[in-house]
C-alpha cells in the first residue's frame, strides 16, 4: 500500500469569474490496496482510501472522480462538501475524512502494465470549476493465476485382462449301486483317457501348471443315509486313488501324491438328484412333478425316501434311469493357465488381432508408449466392440494426447452415448477446460467421481475461478504438479512452491524456475530471484522480457542485479 497526493488544476477564468478549483480542492490523499493491482478470478478488484485533510474541500464543492486501467474506465466516484446538492459522500469542511473507494471489472490485456489512473471534474452547484490532473494512483496487474498449466489430464478405462487365470477341468468316475471300487471300464472311459492326455499336455506346455485336485464322492439317495454318507467317502478316496494312476502313467508330477488331493464326501446327493430329474426327458411328466413336489417339501431323507418307494413303478424308472448317475466321484482338476507374454500380444495385435478379445486389445494398447501404436490397437478394440464404452473412450484419450481435441471429443460423446461412465465425463470434462468453457467442464466433473485425475482437473478450473483453498485441496489429491505449486503460491504459502517444484515433473524446467522466483519475491529473497531468473531464462529466453514487465518483481525494478537480468 502506499500513498498519493492528487493534484488539482484551476480552469481558465472566464466571463463573469469563477473561482479557482484550488480554492475549492486543496488536497486528497489516497491509499490503493493491493498495491500493484492483482487479478484473480479474469477479474481485477480495486479499493482506494480517499483521505480528505481538514478544511481540503469547499462546503459548496462536489469533485466527481474518474479511475481508468488502461483502456477501461472504471464507475466514478462522486464526493461533495456538506452543504453541496445532488448525491455523494459527503465530508465535513473542519474534520475531513475518508471515503473507501471499490470497484471489480473483468481482465484485459492491457491491464498488465497499464497503472491506475485517477482524472476528475470538479463543480460548485451546477457549473465545473476545475479538474483533477491525470494521476497514477496504482501500479498494474499481477496476473500469476494465468500462469496455470490448462493442460488438464484424461483417464483411459481400465482392462480386466488376467495374465493367469484360474482354470479347471472335470472328470466323473461311475459307480455300481452300493460299492466303491473303481471298475476297469471307467478307466478307459473317454473323460479319463481326457485327463491323461491333459496331463500329458501339461508337461509339454510351460504356461500351463496343475495346482491341485478336489475329489468329490456322491451316494444316490436310496438306501440308508449313514451307510451313504460314509458310501460317498470312500467313493471320494477311491477316486483320488484313481487319478494318481492316471498321473502317474502321465507321468505328470502332480497328481501323484495323495497330499495333491483334497477329498469330500457329500453323501446322498439331492441336489443333483434334483437336477438329473429336471433334465430328463422320458419319464411321464405328472410323475416327475409328484417326485420334485416330494423333493421339494419333504425334509427329512429316511420320510423322503420312503414316499419316493411308494410310487411304486416310478420309484423304479430313478432306480434305473436317474440313480446311477448320481452314484459317482467328481475329480476336478486345477490350473493355471497364462497367457500370451507382452512381446506375444503387441506381435498379435499386428497379425493375429481378430483372436484377441476385448480384455487383451486394452491391455495390449496400454503396452505401446508410441502413440500411433496405442491409438491403432485402440481402433481395432474400437471397431471390434463398439458397445464397450471403454473401447471409444480410449480411442479419444489418445487423441486428447496428440491434442486432437475435436475428434477426441466425439469419441468421448460416443462412450458416453453407449453408456454414462465418469472415464468419459472426466474427459469431457477435459476437452472443455481447453475450450475454455469452465462451466461445462465443472458440470461433467461432477458427475465423474473422485479419482486423481478429476481432481486435478478441478484444480485447474479452481485455479481460473480464484478459489485458491480448494485448487489446493483438489490439486493435492494429485501427484506434486506445477500447479499444485502455483495454487499454494496464489493462496499465501510461497514457502511451499520449492518443494513442490522439486517432486514434480518441473523440477528442471522452465516453467518451475519462472515460479520460485516468483515465490522468492514474495519472500524478499532476491537471491532466490535472480538464480531462479537465470535458470528460467537460460531454459527458455522469452521469459526475460516476461519478468521485465512482471509486477511480481516490482520491489526489484532498481535493483541493479535484477535490471542487468532482464534488460
Amino acid at each position: 500500500m502506499k500513498k498519493q497526493t492528487i493534484k488539482v488544476l484551476a480552469l481558465l477564468v472566464v466571463a463573469g469569474g469563477f473561482s479557482t478549483g484550488c480554492k475549492l480542492l486543496k488536497e486528497v490523499d489516497y491509499a490503493c490496496d493491493p498495491d500493484p493491482l492483482e487479478m484473480h478470478g479474469d477479474s481485477v478488484e480495486v479499493t482506494v482510501e480517499l483521505t480528505f485533510p481538514e478544511k481540503s474541500i469547499n462546503k459548496k464543492a462536489a469533485v466527481e472522480f474518474t479511475p481508468t486501467l488502461g483502456s477501461t474506465s472504471l464507475k466514478p466516484l462522486r464526493v461533495q462538501g456538506e452543504k453541496a446538492t445532488g448525491s455523494g459522500d459527503a465530508i465535513q469542511y473542519k474534520a475531513g475524512g475518508k471515503v473507501t473507494y471499490t470497484d471489480k471489472v473483468p481482465y484485459k490485456a492491457d491491464m498488465e502494465t497499464a497503472k491506475l489512473v485517477v482524472t476528475g471534474k470538479i463543480y460548485k452547484g451546477e457549473k465545473e470549476k476545475g479538474e483533477v490532473e491525470a494521476t497514477e494512483i496504482c501500479d498494474a496487474c499481477i496476473i500469476t493465476p494465468y500462469l496455470v498449466n490448462k493442460a488438464p489430464m484424461v483417464r483411459y478405462a481400465s482392462d480386466k485382462f488376467e495374465r493367469v487365470t484360474p482354470e479347471s477341468n472335470l472328470t466323473v468316475i461311475n459307480y455300481m449301486k452300493g460299492r466303491s471300487e473303481v471298475l476297469s471300464t471307467e478307466m478307459r472311459d473317454d473323460d479319463v483317457k481326457e485327463l491323461q492326455a491333459f496331463l500329458e499336455m501339461a508337461n509339454e506346455n510351460p504356461k500351463i501348471e496343475v495346482t491341485g485336485f478336489n475329489v468329490t464322492g456322491h451316494a444316490s439317495p436310496e438306501g440308508e443315509t449313514g451307510k451313504n454318507t460314509n458310501l460317498s467317502s470312500d467313493r471320494a478316496t477311491t477316486g483320488s486313488e484313481a487319478a494318481m494312476k492316471v498321473a502317474k502313467k502321465a507321468e505328470h508330477t502332480k497328481g501323484q501324491e495323495a497330499g495333491d488331493y483334497v477329498l469330500k464326501g457329500s453323501g446322498e446327493d439331492y441336489d443333483g438328484f434334483k437336477r438329473e430329474l429336471e433334465a430328463d426327458t422320458k419319464m411321464d411328466a405328472s410323475d416327475k412333478q409328484l417326485v420334485l413336489r416330494i423333493l421339494d417339501q419333504e425334509k427329512n431323507p429316511d420320510t423322503r425316501e420312503q414316499k419316493m418307494r411308494d410310487l411304486g413303478k416310478s420309484f423304479t424308472y430313478l432306480d434305473r434311469n436317474i440313480f446311477p448317475q448320481l452314484r459317482r466321484a467328481e475329480i476336478v482338476t486345477n490350473y493355471n493357465e497364462t497367457g500370451f507374454s507382452d512381446e506375444e500380444m503387441m506381435q498379435y495385435s499386428k497379425t493375429n488381432s481378430d483372436t484377441m478379445d476385448v480384455e487383451e486389445l486394452l491391455f495390449c494398447a496400454n503396452l505401446y508408449t508410441d502413440l500411433n501404436e496405442k491409438l491403432r490397437v485402440y481402433k481395432i478394440a474400437e471397431e471390434r466392440y463398439p458397445d464397450d464404452y471403454r473401447t471409444s473412450n480410449n480411442v479419444g484419450a489418445v487423441l486428447f494426447e496428440m491434442n486432437k481435441i475435436s475428434e477426441a471429443k466425439e469419441k468421448f460423446e460416443n462412450s458416453n452415448n453407449v453408456q454414462e461412465n465418469e472415464y468419459a465425463k472426466n474427459n469431457l470434462g477435459a476437452v472443455y477446460i481447453v475450450e475454455g468453457d469452465r462451466a461445462q467442464a465443472s458440470k461433467f466433473l461432477a458427475q465423474a467421481g473422485s479419482t486423481k485425475e478429476v481432481s486435478y482437473n478441478k484444480g485447474i478450473i479452481d485455479i481460473q475461478n480464484g478459489d485458491y483453498a480448494s485448487a489446493v485441496s483438489n490439486l493435492g489429491a494429485a501427484d506434486a504438479s506445477f500447479n499444485l505449486a502455483l495454487a499454494q503460491l496464489l493462496n499465501g504459502n510461497a514457502s511451499a512452491v520449492d518443494g513442490t517444484i522439486g517432486s514434480s515433473a518441473d523440477a528442471d524446467s522452465a516453467q518451475g524456475a519462472y515460479l520460485k522466483a516468483i515465490a522468492a519475491a514474495r519472500q524478499d529473497n532476491l537471491s532466490a530471484v535472480v538464480s531462479n531468473l537465470k535458470s528460467a531464462i537460460a531454459k527458455d529466453g522469452p521469459y526475460k522480457a516476461k519478468a521485465m514487465k512482471d509486477r511480481e518483481f516490482l520491489k526489484y525494478a532498481e535493483d541493479a542485479t535484477f535490471s542487468a537480468l532482464v534488460k
